[in-house]
């Protein structure tokens, strides 16, 4: 069934691709300035995940894998079945050459999660709201949010980017408040959710259990 916020996620898609094809696994290809802190968000998605036993993690917006880049360099021993989802095919493609060799790892495209994990992440998925209204784009997170939800039984974790100086301001990107979307998925969601924020990048982030 085709999703009601197909044109949103097309627009995304191609963005995406643009950005990969161009720059390959990097930071740059996934539109992120740097190695860093491109980790340093995935450190904060990570910390609603127990690392102390076997788990099951999904990774929506998963790029090319870089969230095995960081689980492999800090929790090697866990034994983690991880699924990434993209919209973007070459993403995939891309996740796909980097970690076709891992065990209990697979990657799909999609626009959700297609399978109940433990836990889930999606790492700068709500920021690049391109030409889409800001009601529109509300909307698409609001469904990729129950999706997460649903699709996690111990919880998930999710960032947005906050609000800076009109003078600063990108149209094509989505910034907000904390308030509006802890509410949600407290009074929507039935979830706990605490806020991390205050880590050296204009965003914070949401982890719901």
């Amino acid at each position: 069934m085709t999703s009601p916020h197909a044109g949103v996620h097309r627009a995304v898609e191609a963005y995406y691709t643009g950005k990969v094809e161009k720059y390959g696994a990097t930071a740059l290809g996934v539109d992120w300035p740097s190695t860093p802190s491109l980790q340093l968000r995935l450190v904060k998605l990570l910390k609603v995940v127990d690392f102390a036993q076997g788990t099951s993690l999904n990774d929506l917006g998963c790029g090319w894998g870089a969230a095995l880049d960081l689980i492999e360099l800090r929790h090697r021993a866990a034994r983690i079945d991880y699924s990434g989802i993209d919209l973007s095919a070459a993403m995939i493609e891309q996740a796909r050459r980097k970690w076709g060799h891992r065990a209990r790892t697979a990657f799909s495209v999609g626009h959700q999660c297609d399978r109940m994990a433990h836990y889930s992440i999606a790492s700068g998925i709500f920021n690049v709201k391109l030409d889409a209204t800001r009601q529109a784009w509300e909307a698409a997170v609001q469904a990729t949010l129950q999706n997460l939800n649903a699709c996690s039984s111990n919880g998930f974790a999710v960032n947005f980017m906050l609000p800076v100086d009109d003078a600063d301001a990108v149209p094509q990107l989505y910034r907000t408040e904390p308030d509006p979307w802890v509410a949600f998925c407290r009074q929507q969601l039935r979830r706990a959710v605490e806020i991390v924020e205050d880590y050296g990048q204009n965003e914070f982030t949401l982890l719901v259990r």
